[in-house]
């Protein structure tokens, strides 16, 4: 078997290598031929932990090889890969726009039967749509269209493709089934379970399990602005609900909400699919809402740990990326944060461990630095964005030492306050009576 991958973003490349690491041959395709000229010489354009090591071990062995000639790879193909980006419209709809284009290349190539295998995020109804594409384009083609939805976090790519939870397939055709799990069958030997159904069940199962993760975290967001109000203590409450089997603990951690490149455009498109068939998804809705204000909520929080007015105020900010593990900045809660704080007038000095040059690209006006404390040097406050490990251990009394005033705003809960109080900060986090 031959597997065509076309797209070598976050999703394709991740999927492409893995798949090779599985043992079979890979063509990833892209049209930007100064990204595949880099990847065939082991330059990775993405961060993502084990990810560079495998793309040069399987390119080395011969099984993972990049192109721009989308033609030759699919005539190749036994099993082609859709992974192109779907964009959000400002409508909040999918922009299935490269997902088409690709479908309508490859249709003059089809020499002989193919799966053509959707990995990118759709709409309910897109594998039936391109179906109809490709048999108009190519009347006498044999293929089968399926649905492979990724369930790949950022900063754990590798090991949820390797190792992954759930596999789901979704075909209509039992030979599309049966070369699926084919393609799969190393993950059999760990007996990683398959749900196998129709496409339209498979495309919203994506949606489904995206929004109700995002439904947890900002339900847990909505907790913990209560719990400043009454006096309690959201970590203790997310501690005792986690504890329930029947909820969970993950995704029950209260901060300055969701961000990437797939909770915040997944949860809208399907808030949008549901509106396309007249029914309003009110949940969806809210979830959308409530994270919308975590982030004015958080500046808030910062404009009352400076007094009321950020104006003047030099403020360093810890963490930019959207999560620990990654250099991506789409739709990350800082850059809301970071660009209202300097339209009110305070002075942003940044630090990420990675994602400094895509920030420097949403973020003109920022300095940035390659340490916490070179960037909160002379600052009125420093403020913890995106939970790297390297921000959870500052060394408090040096910190406390190189600032203009000891003032440090948490939005991740990653300090005791009673450690980080003692030590003679001015501290304010989330969900958490008395320290506001």
């Amino acid at each position: 078997m031959h597997v065509t991958v076309v797209g070598t973003g976050y999703v394709g490349l991740v999927t492409g290598t893995c798949f090779a690491e599985f043992g079979v041959d890979v063509t990833c395709v892209d049209r930007d031929e100064k990204k595949i000229a880099a990847l065939t010489r082991g330059e990775i354009p993405i961060y993502e932990p084990g990810l560079e090591d495998l793309v040069v071990r399987n390119h080395a062995e011969g099984r993972l090889s990049f192109t721009t000639d989308l033609g030759a790879a699919v005539r190749r193909a036994t099993v082609v890969v859709v992974a192109v980006g779907t964009p959000a419209r400002d409508d909040g709809s999918a922009d299935l726009s490269f997902v088409e284009g690709v479908v309508r290349d490859i249709a003059p190539h089809l020499n002989g039967y193919k799966v053509i295998v959707t990995k990118s995020t759709v709409p309910v109804g897109t594998g039936r749509w391109l179906e109809g594409l490709i048999r108009k384009a190519a009347p006498g083609a044999s293929f089968d269209v399926a649905s492979n939805p990724e369930f790949l976090r950022e900063g754990s790519a590798v090991e949820d493709c390797m190792r992954p939870n759930r596999v789901v397939i979704g075909a209509h055709s039992e030979r599309a089934i049966a070369l699926l799990r084919q393609l799969y069958r190393p993950l059999y030997l760990i007996e990683t379970p398959f749900v196998i159904t129709d496409i339209a069940t498979a495309e919203l199962i994506k949606y489904a399990a995206n929004a109700f993760l995002a439904t947890k975290v900002s339900f847990i967001n909505e907790v913990a602005n209560l719990a400043e109000r009454v006096g309690g203590d959201v970590q203790v409450v997310a501690k005792a609900m986690g504890l329930d089997g029947r909820i969970g603990a993950k995704f029950l951690h209260a901060g300055p909400g969701f961000g990437g490149s797939c909770f915040p455009k997944d949860v809208a498109a399907l808030d949008r699919v549901a509106d396309d068939q007249g029914y309003e998804f009110k949940l969806v809705k809210a979830v959308l809402e409530v994270n919308a204000r975590q982030r004015v909520l958080m500046v808030d929080k910062v404009r009352a740990a400076l007094g009321g007015d950020v104006r003047g105020r030099s403020v360093a900010v810890l963490g930019l990326s959207f999560k620990p593990n990654t250099d991506d900045m789409r739709d990350a809660p800082s850059v809301e944060i970071v660009r209202t704080l300097l339209a009110e007038g305070a002075v942003v000095r940044g630090c990420d461990p990675v994602a400094e040059r895509e920030a420097a690209k949403l973020l003109p006006g920022v300095a940035f630095f390659s340490d916490a404390y070179t960037a909160a040097e002379g600052v009125d406050a420093v403020v913890i964005v995106t939970e790297w490990n390297r921000f959870r251990n500052l060394d408090l009394e040096r910190l406390k030492g190189i600032m203009r005033q000891p003032v440090l705003v948490d939005m991740r809960n990653i300090y005791d306050p009673a450690v980080v109080t003692a030590a003679g900060f001015s501290y304010h986090c989330v969900g958490r009576a008395g320290y506001r």
